[in-house]
């Protein structure tokens, strides 16, 4: 792994909202962590005041992402229960469930979302305390929640959500270790954006004429990298009209594996933890049965290995992410397609 690696040059062309909104990140994270660290210590304190039983996340799309992120934080470092609510149950089958002693957390970037509001109107009216994580301060649900973590971000124009989903998931990082009082994860994250800006000048370009042809591929991390398996599969096929899937390291040791053969695409994003011995074994695996492995996080026998900046375990997905963004845009244009207006997608998705 490298602690920084020299600017990549990118082809012309390439200068798409996109591309600008994804290299705005680190000064977006930079802003939000210094100007809403009142707020997360005094929300920390609240959380840490209170008997919580489980934490519930409400989140479409690249939101939804960044919500894993935050299960597999929060488990880890708090050890409270954390879970997925499925929207449907609030906003299409009208049902209420019990939210006492917990926590709903609502990530979104619009905050404008049907479905997500009506879910986060029955947990209020179950008895959560619900936090919202979201770019629009004066939108319907930061006027809805207890507390409203504001991203930061500024508009952002490309449909493809970047800076916005780099935003959410340094959120959840600042408030998980604020919340656990984690002393090391607090310090690392002092340094989050100039290490994004690290990450953001790593070359992956030697995936794009691996990928330029390629009509399926899976994506695969664990533990605190899910997330961003998940964000990477999405983007895929949103810019790239490349048909991802996302699978933890342990799952795709099932029934998945049987479709990694010769040639099988599979790229794999590896943080420095108790998870990395698992990934190692699997692209070992996989580059036994002649699939094109492309690995961030350690070097294997047989793999393309892609640059990764060195930092805390927890904060690693989110560089990965922020050189991933760079790399999606050159491939979404290699293979003819425009990053910010990806086909039948609208910035905002009104779900019920």
């Amino acid at each position: 792994m490298a602690d920084s690696v020299a600017p990549a040059r990118e082809p012309s062309g390439q200068q798409t909202r996109m591309f600008r909104e994804a290299a705005d990140a680190p000064g977006v994270v930079a802003r939000q962590l210094s100007e809403n660290r009142h707020l997360i210590e005094k929300l920390a304190a609240t959380l840490r005041a209170k008997k919580l039983r489980s934490v519930v996340t409400g989140a479409r799309g690249s939101s939804d992402h960044a919500a894993t992120y935050a299960k597999y934080l929060i488990e880890t470092r708090l050890g409270i229960l954390t879970s997925s609510i499925g929207l449907s149950i609030g906003s299409v089958y009208a049902t209420q469930p019990d939210f006492q002693d917990t926590v709903f957390l609502a990530i979104s970037q619009s905050g404008k979302s049907p479905d997500l509001l009506a879910s986060v109107e029955k947990a209020k009216a179950g008895g959560a305390f619900v936090i919202a994580i979201v770019n629009d301060d004066k939108s319907p649900l930061s006027m809805l929640a207890d507390v409203a973590i504001p991203l930061r971000a500024g508009p952002e124009k490309s449909v493809a959500a970047t800076k916005t989903y780099l935003a959410s998931v340094s959120a959840i990082a600042a408030l998980a270790a604020a919340w656990s009082e984690d002393t090391a994860l607090l310090a690392a994250l002092a340094r989050l954006p100039d290490l994004m800006r690290d990450a953001w000048n790593a070359d992956w370009s030697s995936v794009v004429p691996l990928l330029s042809p390629a009509r399926d591929l899976y994506t695969i991390g664990r533990g605190v990298g899910f997330g961003a398996a998940q964000e990477a599969a999405l983007k895929f096929k949103e810019t790239c009209g490349l048909h991802a899937e996302a699978f933890s390291a342990a799952e795709v040791r099932h029934g998945p594996m049987a479709l990694v053969k010769r040639g099988f695409p599979v790229l794999m994003l590896s943080q420095n933890d108790e998870t990395r011995a698992g990934m190692k074994e699997l692209a070992e695996k996989a580059v036994a049965a002649g699939a094109k492995v492309m690995i961030a996080g350690f070097d294997a026998p047989g793999a393309v290995s892609l640059p990764a900046i060195a930092a805390h375990p927890a904060l690693e997905p989110i560089l990965m992410v922020q050189s991933f963004y760079r790399m999606i845009n050159a491939l979404s244009i290699a293979r003819g397609f425009d990053p910010d207006r990806p086909p039948n997608l609208n910035k905002i998705t009104e779900t019920f």
